[in-house]
């Protein structure tokens, strides 16, 4: 069968074996933590619609599931940033990243203090 080896099924797979290879530690109680903290997309505000979960530092460039570098995106944006810096990408959409720093450091103190979890580094602009 073709579907074996089409292009999306190899993406699949490689989404999978990237995905296996690092430890995620987002949990349910958090992802819903969080998505109640933003009250929408974190990037364009939008609320009514379904959220996905977006890392500020993609998957593909190390980064992993975990509570600082995660933040609910509507699908459009998400798609949008796909696997570029988070900082670069709002410029370029003419975002207003101060804004979003600003948002995403004070929520990921307020979760860190809830979670007990050691917030990181904030995300740089450069």
């Amino acid at each position: 069968m073709a579907v074996k080896g089409s292009r999306k099924a190899r993406a699949a797979r490689r989404r999978k074996r990237r995905m296996d290879r690092v430890e995620h530690d987002l949990s349910d109680v958090q992802w819903t933590a969080l998505k109640a903290e933003w009250g929408g997309c974190a990037y364009c505000g939008e609320a009514d619609k379904s959220l996905q979960r977006d890392c500020l530092l993609a998957l593909s460039r190390g980064g992993r599931y975990t509570l600082d570098n995660i933040v609910p995106a509507c699908r459009r944006c998400n798609t949008s940033k796909c696997n570029d810096e988070v900082t670069g990408w709002l410029r370029r959409k003419r975002l207003n990243e101060h804004v979003f720093l600003l948002r995403h450091r004070e929520i990921s103190r307020a979760l860190a203090l809830r979670f007990r979890t050691e917030p990181a580094a904030p995300v740089q602009s450069r």
